[in-house]
């Protein structure tokens, strides 16, 4: 039996996906849940159950832990994991071994299409990447004051089994908007959790990695890939200025560059399984997803 037990802060679909791994591995898997449905839910799962049903989070939550991974969207009070953790995990700066922060390509704003690294200006002017972006600094001031590991991850659009561009084609939900230029990063769930993995076998204070494919490409090839797939017509191109989308949907249209992974690569030893989202979407399908 392992004594390695990391704590899910947020435990969604990539959250999921690292636990999966990691659980292969033998460790010990704990994750926060606002309810009791989802907190028996994390227990049939094999992992245990931590409550978080108020502001804060029982510091005994963290006494076996070495490692942690925060999922949360930040908020306009800031990062809601860290107001219920940061006490907890600064008492015990001497036992974690590794924190990992996921964030979002999206602080970096519209760079006009071009390529963007780590070092690359922070360009954000929505509300979401803003807070991104104080999120960030909140997580690594902490790590810096309480001599924590901490790593932060920027993350693009994140797809796999159903949550892909096969699933929105079946559903009736794909559309093909068309805006001259934009492209997005994305990356295959596995992929971010392989990348995750890594980072955690090799701890870096301070380490700071774009996740991204290989291939920023245009959403409606994704769209059209996918339909080829499946054998079905895509949907008629429908142009942006056109398209009714969200506030939050149309935001993301307005931020264009394409995301380097060469530090991801380099510095975790990362080959991707799916460089580009043919060969994630192939593998979706013909795992049946």
């Amino acid at each position: 039996m392992t004594d390695r037990e990391i704590v899910f802060l947020g435990y969604g679909y990539t959250a999921r996906a690292l636990a999966r791994r990691l659980k292969t591995a033998r460790w010990r898997i704990a994750a926060t849940a606002r309810s009791a449905e989802k907190a028996a839910a994390i227990e049939r799962a094999g992992a245990r159950a931590i409550p978080w049903t108020g502001s804060g989070i029982d510091p005994a939550a963290f006494a076996g832990a070495c490692a942690v991974l925060v999922s949360t969207p930040p908020g306009e009070g800031g990062c809601p994991a860290l107001a219920a953790a940061g006490e907890a995990l600064a008492a015990r700066a001497g036992d974690i071994a590794w924190i990992g922060y996921l964030s979002s390509n999206g602080v970096y704003g519209d760079h006009g299409g071009a390529w963007v690294d780590e070092f690359s200006p922070l360009r954000a002017a929505s509300r979401r990447g803003l807070r991104r972006i104080a999120a960030e600094a909140d997580w690594a001031a902490l790590g810096a004051t309480w001599n924590l590991p901490v790593a932060i991850f920027r993350l693009p659009g994140i797809y796999g089994p159903g949550r892909s561009a096969l699933d929105a084609v079946r559903e009736g939900r794909a559309r093909r908007i068309v805006k001259e230029g934009q492209v997005f990063n994305r990356m295959h769930v596995d992929d971010i959790a392989a990348a995750l993995e890594a980072s955690l076998a090799r701890p870096e204070a301070g380490a700071l990695f774009n996740l991204a494919d290989d291939e920023p490409s245009p959403p409606q090839d994704v769209i059209e890939y996918a339909c080829a797939l499946l054998g079905v017509d895509p949907p008629p191109p429908v142009p942006f200025e056109e398209a009714e989308l969200s506030e939050m949907g149309r935001s993301f249209y307005l931020e264009n560059k394409r995301v380097r992974n060469d530090r991801m690569k380099q510095a975790l030893g990362l080959k991707l399984a799916f460089p580009t989202y043919r060969e994630g979407l192939r593998a979706i399908l013909a795992a049946g997803g």
